[in-house]
């Protein structure tokens, strides 16, 4: 039986893995969990397996922050010892970070066999680092597990090397397993408003920008809802740096929170009217059965296209009039998209269903 190693570094990494964790510890597979540490220390991450109830990291890299470059080579140097450490043969990464270019650069030098989950995205932004990481882990891995059929096409486009393999998205089972623990475990510490509209927007092409972080405040300022807004630090401090957090501040219609536990968030999604986000991930969540939601993209393009042709997303830019001429053309109770198009919640079992059978 060959070892498996299962590298993460981010939180949405850590839930998009987690289904696939709980499968191959139903088949009794022998697996090594690798947490990079890109983004959270060691006790806040074991906090969030345990949220999850999926075992602990086996190794903690403590790799942190620092340049893409200092990012990436750190991880690469310390992932290749803990492959060696731990005999790992099969290597799983999942999305589009620097621990996932890391992991399959390490691992593919190295001779194991690379699985990439979530392969085949592509935005063809260029301004973003997630679109070359993605890009070449998928020519760089032997298995790639893609979400959707778009997504295979693509990959048989840039004639990858690896085998190919039409999955569904694990976001889809992450939703439907995780979203029973959140309703039993998730703790809101405020109150949450009536019929309110989610946001959530914090990438740096987005709140690095003036201007584009006035026409957010004005589309929040004319929503007809409230506004539940968990506001990364970062995103925060730009807000205050344009004079804009104190406008959003005075405004009662719109409730400022702290960052949302992932199991606070699931529950955020479902209660919501809709979504107004520029993240990847929640394009894809909110498509899930027991989620449901209508997403409004504050971004120039999406590498979820699947979801915009299914009508759950839109993408509708970032300048506040466009904005608002799409949400006021939303009418929610004629709203009927297809059905879910990332899967019926079993890839992780089709994934370890192909790794068992390489793995005998």
């Amino acid at each position: 039986m060959k070892k498996i190693g299962v590298v993460v570094g981010t939180r949405p990494e850590i839930i998009k893995m987690s289904p696939v964790i709980r499968e191959l510890e139903k088949n009794d597979i022998k697996y090594n969990i690798i947490h990079t540490g890109q983004h959270y220390d060691e006790e806040v991450s074991e906090i969030f397996f345990r949220e999850l109830e999926i075992e602990r990291p086996d190794k903690y890299l403590d790799i942190g922050s620092g340049s893409q470059a200092e990012q990436t080579g750190g991880a690469m140097i310390e992932l290749e010892k803990t492959f060696k450490e731990f005999g790992t043969d099969i290597l799983l990464v999942q999305g589009d970070t620097n621990t996932v270019l890391a992991g399959a650069l390490a691992g593919i030098k190295m001779g194991l066999e690379v699985g990439h989950v979530e392969a085949g995205l592509r935005s063809y932004d260029y301004r973003m680092p997630e679109e070359y990481n993605r890009r070449l882990t998928d020519h760089a891995s032997n298995m790639l597990f893609a979400p959707t059929e778009e997504n295979r096409i693509t990959l048989e486009k840039e004639d990858v090397w690896g085998d190919i393999y039409v999955t569904g998205n694990t976001v889809i089972d992450a939703c439907i397993q995780n979203l029973k623990i959140a309703e039993k475990k998730a703790e809101l510490d405020f109150e949450l408003p009536h019929e309110f509209i989610l946001v959530t927007a914090h990438r740096a092409e987005n709140v690095d920008d003036r201007e584009v972080v006035k026409n957010f405040v004005e589309v929040f300022e004319e929503l007809d809802h409230p506004v539940v807004y968990p506001i990364h630090p970062r995103a925060e401090k730009m807000f205050k740096k344009y004079d804009m957090l104190d406008r959003l501040k005075r405004n009662d219609k719109i409730y400022l929170v702290p960052p949302q536990g992932y199991l606070e968030f699931l529950i955020l999604m479902k209660r919501c009217e809709f979504i107004l986000t520029d993240s990847g991930g929640i394009q894809e969540e909110a498509t899930a059965p027991n989620i449901k939601k209508k997403v409004f993209v504050l971004r120039r393009s999406t590498e979820r296209p699947e979801a915009v042709e299914a009508g759950y997303c839109t993408v509708v830019g970032t300048k506040s009039d466009d904005v608002l001429d799409h949400i006021q053309d939303f009418d929610e109770e004629k709203w009927d998209p297809d059905s879910c198009p990332y899967g019926d919640g079993r890839a992780s079992e089709k994934i370890v269903d192909i790794i068992n059978k390489m793995s005998e």
